[in-house]
């Protein structure tokens, strides 16, 4: 299995967090700022599967984009969720785990239609 399954949210965090002081980017990274560029990145990962068909939507090789192309851009997403979520000091393991329990309340097993 890929990086995934051995790094943490809060590693991720962190390399944000660096990153963003590195550049002595904190005055540009307003919660508005943040939020209008997560709308932003999500708007650019819609965009390489605009004008496929439903059936062809979920492999990106028969899109106008490759494979590398959606992870930049899902990658994009995730680092401007982080870098929110860090100005905001919102632990994310929590607020999806919680997230996640609404869910399973709101949407149990079985419930979807066939």
């Amino acid at each position: 299995m890929g990086a995934d399954s051995q790094t943490t949210i809060g590693e991720l965090s962190e390399a944000i967090a660096g990153f963003v002081e590195e550049r002595s980017w904190q005055s540009f990274h307003t919660p508005k700022n943040l939020t209008m560029s997560i709308a932003i990145e999500a708007a650019e990962l819609m965009e390489l599967f605009q004008w496929q068909s439903s059936a062809d939507a979920p492999n990106p090789s028969s899109a106008q984009a490759s494979d590398s192309e959606v992870a930049d851009e899902l990658a994009d997403v995730l680092i401007y969720c982080l870098a929110l979520a860090n100005r905001l000091g919102i632990d994310l393991s929590t607020a999806l785990r919680g997230k996640m329990g609404r869910n399973a309340d709101r949407y149990p097993v079985g419930s979807a239609p066939p």
